[in-house]
């Protein structure tokens, strides 16, 4: 099965209401429906250009206060993904749960109009510290027509045993909206998304915000979406099949064809996903002291 994903570099500039974030993803969303993807992706917390005509003297409030936009967001992204018909990974957004936790939530949007959640699980110590959010505690793998995907936000793309637990039970696809603010950040999640697709055969898509914004913590952003996949023969030479030009407002489409995943799990040059020695990793290690 052949697959084409739009990845969205995102342009966080300032706006002064609403209508200035609805009508930026609305041209975003037509952009990226030309092309006629089956996935659209949007970066990490790309929402939080809503605190440009926000008060943001208290910024743990103001990220809170983000949660009253939640519904006019969810139904800006349903009616999007049925009038492109795609399905839609809407980036991330500050939501906070009846019980009162803060927590940054994937929300996935399909064609027919449900919508998934996958919060992120593993916190940076600014959303900790500066935000005060809580973490989430479960990985869901989605069965969709175009094959099986998951979604790990930013910092958890560096955590190799998600990617592995989501890709032994079957995913296809690895979506990672991040949102980075230099070039040593992104560069971390960029190089865990080439290991991650080694490491499982699976495919990565990548994306990130670029711009910038008048808010404590959102000032500088370093971003470039990517399509990457396992390297090996099947695939493109250097593992990716397209990738955006760093820091500009950006689409990035390709098509990846599952069967060369089902492929190359049994026939690579090299097979990590089976290959794993679980009898090993069970054990514990060994230490020996010398000198």
């Amino acid at each position: 099965m052949i697959v084409r994903i739009a990845a969205v570099q995102y342009l966080l500039r300032q706006i002064h209401d609403w209508s200035g974030f609805e009508n930026q993803v609305r041209f975003i969303m037509k952009a990226a429906g030309d092309y006629h993807p089956q996935f659209v992706v949007l970066p990490e917390i790309f929402t939080s250009q809503l605190l440009s005509f926000m008060d943001t003297s208290d910024v743990r409030q103001a990220v809170r206060n983000l949660h009253d936009y939640t519904r006019r967001y969810q139904e800006l992204m349903q009616e999007l993904a049925a009038q492109w018909n795609v399905h839609l990974i809407g980036g991330s957004h500050p939501y906070v749960h009846e019980d009162g936790r803060l927590l940054n939530t994937a929300f996935y949007f399909t064609p027919t109009g449900e919508i998934h959640e996958q919060d992120k699980i593993h916190r940076t110590r600014w959303e900790r510290e500066k935000w005060d959010t809580d973490a989430g505690d479960q990985l869901r793998l989605f069965e969709t027509p175009f094959g099986k995907i998951a979604i790990l936000i930013c910092y958890d793309i560096e955590f190799p045993e998600l990617a592995r637990m989501v890709c032994e039970a079957g995913a296809d696809i690895l979506f990672v909206p991040s949102c980075t603010d230099d070039r040593q950040g992104f560069l971390r999640v960029r190089y865990c998304c080439h290991a991650r697709a080694i490491e499982n055969q699976v495919f990565v898509v990548h994306t990130s915000t670029v711009g910038n914004l008048p808010v404590e913590g959102l000032g500088l952003h370093y971003g470039q979406a990517a399509i990457i996949t396992p390297s090996d023969f099947p695939f493109a030479r250097d593992g990716i099949a397209a990738e955006g030009t760093p820091n500009i407002e950006q689409i990035v489409v390709a098509e990846v064809d599952l069967a060369d995943l089902e492929g190359n799990r049994l026939n690579g040059t090299t097979i990590p996903l089976y290959d794993k020695r679980k009898d090993v990793y069970e054990h514990p290690v060994e230490v020996i002291k010398v000198g």
